[in-house]
């Protein structure tokens, strides 16, 4: 009987042997070993790689979350500069025209239009799990050993025992810290930056001594409006 070695795929010959499993003729070319050989290969599996895969699961879980709060965190930064100005403006409008504060009514548009402006934000960050998940489990290296290694070559395996010679078998799979990851962060780190608004212009003396009733009038028509994050309209 001529089989094919699995790596240099030349022919090998042996004897042709009863099924180890069921007894019957190799003729009868039963899937007994072969059906046994992958229950075998998901047994080691499970023995030998569960720890390694809980450990990258982790690892990657840790650190999309890290990146996604960090994500959120810079778009709200910048919509809460953006309500920072646009408050700043109202208050600046309605002390130079009516010499006022801003009607309560104004403020408050301009607070539920932030909270669904970082509702938003919220859910952008939270759909980008998909492609963060993707790019850090492409970031983990598992190393296979040469065929030429001597470990592989001559494995130290009794042939009769079917143990380590000399000593028990160990269990030698783990996850290799790579420490170009940690560096690729920092260089990442270093390249965000946060957009933060100039201080915005003070009133004049003259300006602020002017009486006047306590709130501006209530606005009329559309209100207000917000825009997208990172855009920024010009002052009136």
């Amino acid at each position: 009987m001529l089989i094919k070695h699995s790596r240099s795929k030349k022919p090998v010959k042996i004897m042709d042997p009863d099924c180890a499993i069921c007894n019957q003729p190799a003729l009868a070319q039963c899937e007994c070993e072969a059906k046994g050989l992958d229950i075998a290969v998901r047994q080691a599996e499970q023995r030998m790689m569960t720890t390694v895969f809980n450990d990258i699961r982790a690892w990657v879980r840790g650190h999309a979350q890290d990146y996604i709060l960090s994500y959120f965190s810079m778009l709200t930064t910048r919509r809460k500069d953006h309500h920072a100005q646009t408050v700043h403006r109202m208050t600046e409008r309605a002390a130079y025209y009516f010499h006022a504060r801003p009607h309560p009514a104004e403020i408050a548009a301009a607070d539920a239009e932030l909270k669904r402006g970082i509702d938003e934000d919220w859910k952008a960050s939270v759909q980008r799990y998909p492609e963060v998940l993707e790019y850090f489990y492409g970031l983990v290296d598992l190393n296979l050993p040469s065929d030429d290694e001597p470990g592989v070559r001559d494995p130290p395996l009794s042939a009769l025992g079917g143990v380590a010679v000399g000593r028990e078998r160990e269990r030698k799979v783990r996850l290799r810290d790579a420490s170009e990851v940690e560096e690729r962060r920092r260089r990442r780190r270093s390249r965000e930056r946060v957009i933060t608004a100039p201080p915005p212009p003070s009133l004049g003396a003259r300006e602020r001594s002017r009486p006047g009733s306590m709130y501006a009038p209530a606005p009329l028509g559309g209100g207000y409006a917000y825009v997208a994050p990172g855009i920024f309209p010009r002052d009136m």
